[in-house]
């Protein structure tokens, strides 16, 4: 296989096992795919890139799920018009970085999980330093700018990218592979910054929440190595007239 996670095999490496705890919380998804496969889980190491509507989403149910490294890294601060959909902050964080915001979040849901906060923004020259190394690569960011970055850094490094993105009602989902799939920047070559920076993307709520957990799911699917993934496939999602529509890339 060419995922790293899924070349671990018994014997390969040390698996952290699961207390009592961890089997009473996961016992619903345990019954799915065994204790084994939660302990896959519990080994794997994400990075969650923006901690926005999708970011909320994600991070929320890869915590639940038992994801057992979680970076989470967004360079912004909490304002009162992100909380129509960043769940994962409050009207009490505004004005809070929102790793700090969301950190104490998710600690709060799932104390077994490792969560490593990092404040800062994507780019070329630190992409290595804030992301690191990591089974699985999220994309819950606002710009293809720091999109083609972080998909040019997986395939640095050779591990899944888990793209998704939001606006109005409709959104999109791919993964990518390196090695195996098209590139980004091959399925979007000239995606460039929206112009005039001040406008805002409009979106609803419950758009980013959709596209999120199905990243999410993307990413536990990774790691389990099940079912069937969104490679070289796109999927478009159109929630104001419920049609979904799965593309083959070419």
């Amino acid at each position: 296989m060419f995922f790293k996670l899924t070349k671990i095999k018994s014997g390969d490496k040390k698996m952290l096992s699961l207390s009592q705890k961890e089997l009473e919380r996961y016992g619903r998804q345990i019954l799915i795919f065994g204790e084994r496969g939660q302990e896959k889980l519990k080994n794997t190491k994400v990075a969650i890139l923006g901690l926005g509507g999708l970011g909320s989403a994600i991070a929320y149910y890869l915590v639940a799920a038992g994801v057992g490294h979680i970076k989470i890294i967004d360079g912004d601060r909490v304002e009162l018009d992100n909380l129509n959909r960043q769940i994962l902050h409050w009207t009490p964080d505004i004005g809070k970085n929102k790793t700090e915001s969301a950190e104490e979040k998710l600690k709060k849901l799932n104390p077994e999980i490792e969560i490593e906060a990092i404040h800062g923004r994507i780019t070329r020259e630190n992409v290595s330093k804030l992301v690191g190394d990591v089974d699985i690569i999220l994309d819950a960011l606002d710009n293809f700018e720091a999109r083609y970055i972080a998909d040019e850094y997986a395939h640095e490094i050779g591990v899944p990218f888990v793209h998704g993105a939001v606006e109005a009602f409709y959104g999109q989902v791919t993964t990518i592979i390196p090695g195996k799939t098209y590139s980004l920047r091959e399925i979007f070559p000239n995606m460039s910054r929206r112009k005039g920076q001040s406008v805002p993307v409009p979106v609803i709520g419950v758009t980013p929440g959709i596209v999120g957990l199905i990243e999410a799911t993307e990413a536990i699917k990774i790691a389990l190595d099940i079912g069937s993934l969104l490679t070289n496939k796109l999927l478009l999602i159109d929630l104001l007239n419920n049609r979904f529509e799965l593309i083959q890339l070419r």
